[in-house]
């Protein structure tokens, strides 16, 4: 199962009304809104400035997760980060410094 860090800001750029109503719209999406069942969401947090969000996702389906993020992209712009656990990191960084030192 991979393992993502989505983050994600509100789009902005027009008038203060039309940010209103695109921030009403985006609420009324996500209030219709289910996650699918291949992808799952461990953490699901909001920015307190109202900016924003980030979320702990896995999955074995990247599409599905792209599908998703689309529904959304009228009101939100997304980065996504593959990540993985501190130790398998740690792990594979000192496999590839023992592969560098063992460089003449």
């Amino acid at each position: 199962m991979a393992k993502y860090v989505m983050m994600w800001q509100t789009r902005s750029g027009g008038s203060a009304a039309d940010n209103e109503a695109s921030a009403k719209r985006s609420l009324a999406v996500f209030s219709s809104w289910t996650p699918p069942s291949d992808v799952t969401f461990e953490e699901f947090l909001t920015r307190v400035d109202g900016q924003g969000g980030f979320a702990v996702v896995t999955t074995d389906k990247l599409a599905s997760l792209t599908t998703e993020m689309a529904k959304f992209t009228p009101y939100n712009e997304f980065t996504l980060y593959p990540v993985q656990e501190i130790a398998d990191g740690v792990g594979l960084a000192a496999e590839a410094i023992a592969f560098r030192d063992g460089i003449s």
